[in-house]
């Protein structure tokens, strides 16, 4: 753990650092990331981990690479400038544990200019916010990953294990970005995505998908309007019914403990819709582009299925339509839901294991921890990760719930800030072991 005085130091260095973070900052800005225009401003990120002499990789981004891969997101549209670059800190002989720092580089379209007060790409500083298209949304984020090893550098540190500054593409509509770093190989033990976050730990999160509906019209001339269809009236209806799955969706949440207190936690969004050729003639064609969120007590497939259902009923009730079904494509996100599993459990033992000791009790916990002899680390992955899952199969009949032991135990507090769990749940005299090379750890505290 560090010491105070070293938090302060670093914190200094940060603080002296700050306006010439801010500069930076308002160049990256000012440069346009919108998806399939990300390459300057990738350009610039290069250059930055050059000046940090950090090793740079920088590859374009193949659909082949990804495409059979959990949690890719289907794109129809061409990835020929799709750029992710990494910048990597690699000590000669790494010691503790290795991180990514990630964040994404593309921003949403900065919407109709005329609504700005001054250029979107114009970053400016007032009342201490700095505003521009893409300055929080993720640009911060990037540019404080920088300067936090910078921070570390002006005092003649630097990390002991491996650093990944990665920045990454089209996070804003599929996630491809980071999926590609994953399966470039790029694995640490703990990842920060500085995005905003109001500084709160989310422990849960919804799933979204994005989809499009073609819905088709019988085309005529206005003066006999009534002999033909309407497609744009026609994906207003379908879309009024998809409010109705909305409300239903959002009513699932009384049995889910995480967003049961939320006041609306599923939203479908129409933010795209385009159709028609002429003003005087009954239009042909309509699309609707949607984002929907996802329960974690709901899954893709299921909602997705749900989703086609309550479009094809739409359609069923249209004479037309109901010979001519509206088209659904699924591409852009699709995430599933997510919960972090056991969070609250930890806690809730450590206080209960306080309230039934008796004054002068001593609490003894022994836990799986983090190996850290060189060699025997990687013997003890490659034993857990290949060969526990496929015991728990041959005795079993199960691997999978033996690979979720494996990577719970990985997903376990470290021994130091596990100890702090220890202090805070009201032990005195907390003190921890490391054991067997680190495998495990026995861990102590009074109650008094």
């Amino acid at each position: 753990m560090l010491e105070a005085s070293q938090k302060t130091q670093i914190m200094n260095a940060v603080d002296r650092a700050f306006d010439d973070q801010t500069k930076v900052l308002a160049d990256l800005v000012k440069i346009p990331s919108t998806r399939f225009k990300e390459a300057p401003a990738q350009d610039m990120m290069a250059r930055l981990f050059k000046e940090d002499r950090l090793s740079i990789d920088r590859w374009q981004i193949k659909i082949d690479d990804l495409k059979h891969l959990p949690g890719y997101s289907p794109h129809s549209q061409d990835y020929d400038d799709a750029w992710n670059v990494v910048g990597a800190w690699r000590p000669t002989n790494p010691k503790g544990r290795s991180l990514i720092l990630n964040g994404h580089i593309d921003v949403v379209p900065e919407g109709p200019h005329e609504m700005w007060a001054r250029h979107p790409y114009d970053a400016y500083v007032k009342d201490g916010w700095m505003y521009g298209r893409g300055s929080g949304d993720m640009k911060a984020g990037l540019i404080l990953n920088v300067f936090a090893l910078r921070a570390l550098r002006s005092l003649g540190w630097m990390p002991a294990a491996d650093v990944y500054q990665q920045s990454v593409v089209e996070e804003e509509c599929t996630g491809n970005g980071a999926l590609a770093c994953l399966q470039r190989g790029y694995r640490a033990e703990a990842a920060l995505i500085p995005e905003p976050s109001g500084c709160t730990l989310t422990v849960a999160q919804v799933g979204v998908m994005w989809f499009q509906v073609k819905v088709t019209g019988h085309p005529v001339h206005v003066y006999k309007a009534d002999a033909g269809s309407n497609a744009i009236e026609s994906a207003y209806r379908i879309i009024q019914q998809l409010r109705e799955l909305e409300k239903k969706w959002n009513a699932k949440k009384d049995h889910d403990k995480h967003f049961c207190d939320h006041h609306h936690p599923v939203n479908f969004n129409v933010g795209k819709i385009a159709g028609g050729d002429w003003a005087s003639s009954v239009p042909s064609w309509c699309t609707f582009d949607m984002r929907v969120g996802v329960l974690p007590t709901q899954t893709l497939k299921e909602c997705r299925q749900e989703v086609e259902d309550t479009i094809r009923q739409a359609a069923a009730k249209d004479p037309f339509l109901g010979n001519n079904l509206p088209v659904v494509s699924w591409e852009g996100f699709q995430a599933e839901p997510f919960v972090l599993k056991n969070h609250e459990h930890v806690r809730a033992v450590l206080a209960e294991a306080r309230r039934v000791l008796k004054p002068g009790g001593r609490f003894l916990c022994l836990e799986f921890s983090t190996v850290d002899v060189p060699g025997l680390d990687k013997i003890y992955d490659l034993f857990s990760f290949n060969v526990i899952p496929q015991i728990g199969r041959a005795v079993t009949g199960d691997a999978e719930s033996y690979q979720y032991l494996v990577e719970s135990i990985r997903k376990f507090p470290k021994p130091e800030p596990f100890a702090e769990m220890i202090r805070t749940a009201g032990f005195s005299r907390v003190s921890h072991q490391i054991m067997t090379g680190g495998i495990v750890a026995l861990h102590r505290g009074y109650r008094y």
